[in-house]
C-alpha cells in the first residue's frame, strides 16, 4: 500500500467550532466550558449525537436527525429527547454564527450523575477543509474487522447497534489505524469478511447499474444521507440493493464510494492496497452526489 499522510479534511479537530448553545443558557462562548466534571457524557459516554451539514443557512433533514437522536437516546436509556427544544438550540447558535455553509451537531446527554435531567448543546462549526479535493482524488480504505460483536449487535440490543452514541473511541482508533497504514479511512467486516460501514459512514459499491448497500438488519446505523442516496437513485437511473455482502463482492465492484452528512459522496478508488474499479471516482459517485447536493440546495 502506498503510504503517506492522509488528506487534511479527515483529520480530526480541523473544523473551526463557530457558535455554541447549550439548553437552559442560549449562546456560550465556545472558549467556556459548557458541561459539568459529574455529567454521565464524560463518566461513563452516555449520550446521543446527531451531525448535519448546513446550506444556505439551513440544516438538512433536521427532523430526520432529531427523530433518530431521540431514538438513540432511548435506547441508551437517556432522558427523553425534547426535539423542539433541540430545534430552536440548533437554530439559535446556527443565527449565532450567521454563516451559510457550516456543520452543525447537536448532543443530548445524561446530565449529572444521580439527576434524571438532561444536558442539550448545539455545536456549529465551518467545515472540514479540502473537502472538495479529497473528492477529486477519492478515499484509500483499508478493512477492519470486528469479529464476534459485530455479528451480535444486530441481535443484541444491549450492543447499541445502530445507535449514535458519544462511545466513539472504537471508530477514532480505526481512523488511526487507517492513517498509520497510509489510508484514508476504514470499513468495517463482520464474521466472514461480511461488509458493514465506516466509523462514521455508509458504504456503497456498484456493479453496472446496481448500487450495493449494507442492509439496516446489520446492526448498521440507519444513515440519514443513506436513504436519501436510496430515494435518488432511481431518478438517476440506479437500482439498489441492500444485504450481506462479503467483502470480496465489494473489492470487485466497478466502483465504490461512502455517504455522509457532512463528507456527502466520497469515492472511493482503492481498498487494502489494491485499486477499486479502475482506481479513480466512478460516475455513480459523482451521479449521486450531484442529486444530493441538488435535493439539498433546493429546499
Amino acid at each position: 500500500m502506498t503510504t503517506g499522510p492522509p488528506h487534511a479534511a479527515l483529520q480530526r479537530g480541523s473544523a473551526r467550532l463557530l457558535a455554541v448553545a447549550v439548553g437552559g443558557r442560549g449562546i456560550v462562548s465556545p472558549d467556556k466550558p459548557v458541561l459539568h466534571a459529574d455529567d454521565e457524557a464524560l463518566l461513563r459516554g452516555r449520550a446521543a449525537f446527531e451531525t448535519t451539514r448546513v446550506y444556505g443557512g439551513r440544516p438538512f433533514k433536521l427532523d430526520e436527525h432529531l427523530a433518530r437522536l431521540a431514538g438513540s437516546a432511548a435506547r441508551i436509556g437517556l432522558p427523553a429527547v425534547d426535539t423542539s427544544e433541540c430545534a430552536v438550540l440548533a437554530h439559535t447558535a446556527l443565527e449565532e454564527a450567521g454563516v451559510d455553509d457550516a456543520m452543525l451537531r447537536i448532543y443530548w446527554t445524561a446530565g449529572r450523575e444521580g439527576e434524571d435531567r438532561a444536558t442539550v448543546l448545539a455545536l456549529v462549526s465551518a467545515l472540514p477543509p479540502g473537502l472538495e479535493e479529497l473528492r477529486a482524488h477519492g478515499l484509500k480504505l483499508i478493512s477492519l474487522p470486528l469479529g464476534l460483536e459485530a455479528d451480535l449487535r444486530a441481535l443484541a440490543p444491549w450492543l447499541l447497534g445502530g445507535v449514535k452514541s458519544t462511545s466513539y473511541a472504537v471508530n477514532m482508533a480505526a481512523e488511526a489505524e487507517a492513517r498509520r497504514r497510509g489510508a484514508d479511512d476504514a470499513v468495517f467486516l463482520a464474521s466472514g469478511g461480511i461488509v458493514l460501514e465506516g466509523p462514521v459512514t455508509n458504504i456503497w459499491w456498484r456493479r453496472e447499474r446496481i448500487l450495493y448497500t449494507p442492509a439496516l438488519e446489520l446492526g448498521i446505523l440507519a444513515g440519514v444521507t443513506r436513504a436519501t442516496l436510496i430515494e435518488e437513485a432511481a431518478a438517476a437511473g440506479y437500482e439498489v440493493r441492500e444485504g450481506a455482502l462479503p467483502l470480496e463482492h465489494f473489492a470487485e465492484a466497478e466502483e465504490s464510494f461512502t455517504s455522509s452528512s457532512v463528507r456527502e459522496v466520497m469515492p472511493v478508488v482503492e481498498l487494502d492496497g489494491a485499486a477499486v474499479g479502475d482506481g479513480a471516482p466512478g460516475p455513480g459517485a459523482r451521479d449521486l452526489q450531484q442529486a444530493l447536493r441538488a435535493r439539498a440546495t433546493s429546499l
